[in-house]
């Protein structure tokens, strides 16, 4: 299988990049697809100083409305797949046409609340707050022509806390962003999952799910696991490939496509 070739568009610091350049870097992922580009619509983006210290193609946008001139650069790089990591342009509708069910983006709430044109950053958690939800989270879905109202691919709920700021509703929620956009890419990019042309997602997330796990895992939120007596505690770079594991079943089994 030739991997997918990933477009990754940001417009700021690239954190949700930097996540998807770590799981792409696994054996496993990197033999589905692989990052060649970064896209960004403001050319001091911390993204595509990330992607220059990789050595990745870093790509200005000096019009991000000009959809025909974007598509003749994404097809210059052979792109197959377009994730859209802390983009907050509308992504013209010659790039929809072009890569159909091919697009996936992150959004900080549980879509269809709380999305939207304005609707990003700490707009979105500050809006939370104010409406008393006691759950928020990160949604990755399939882009169309309108902000944030693509077929849902994967959701994963974090709490709100009384007493939360932003601030502290942002950092929790870009956790799991950090985690399930890159195994919903990696899906993607894997045939793994896909948007039919019914409008529906088919397919699964994530690793096949134990059949032993407790049906009590179901929801967790995976995070540092006890190593059973007896065997060495694990190193920093191990703890988090059991971490991050543990999450993807998690997914998988909330996800039974």
């Amino acid at each position: 299988m030739t991997p997918m070739r990933i477009a990754v568009f940001a417009s700021g610091g690239g954190s949700n990049l930097g996540a998807l350049f770590s799981h792409f870097d696994d054996p496993r992922a990197a033999r589905v697809g692989t990052i060649v580009c970064v896209a960004s619509d403001k050319a001091g983006a911390g993204a595509l100083a990330r992607a220059r210290e990789r050595g990745v193609n870093a790509l200005v946008l000096a019009d991000h409305q000009d959809g025909l001139a974007l598509r003749t650069l994404m097809h210059e790089h052979e792109v197959d797949l377009v994730v859209l990591a802390g983009y907050l342009k509308l992504v013209p509708p010659e790039i929809v046409a072009s890569w159909p069910g091919r697009i996936l983006n992150v959004h900080p709430s549980l879509l269809p609340a709380f999305g939207g044109a304005g609707m990003y950053g700490s707009r979105v958690h500050t809006a939370v707050i104010a409406s008393g939800a006691r759950v928020s989270g990160a949604t990755v879905h399939f882009v169309n022509e309108h902000y944030d109202r693509g077929a849902i691919a994967a959701q994963w709920p974090v709490p709100v806390y009384p007493g939360d700021t932003p601030a502290d509703l942002a950092a929790r929620v870009l956790q799991i962003e950090h985690r399930l956009l890159p195994l919903v890419a990696e899906a993607v990019a894997g045939g793994e999952l896909a948007l039919g042309e019914d409008g529906r997602v088919h397919g699964h997330i994530g690793v096949a799910p134990a059949e032993s796990a407790p049906p009590s895992t179901r929801f967790s939120l995976a995070g540092p696991h006890p190593v059973p007596p007896g065997l060495p505690p694990l190193d920093a770079h191990d703890a988090d490939a059991v971490a991050r594991t543990a999450f993807a079943n998690d997914v998988a089994r909330l996800y039974p496509r």
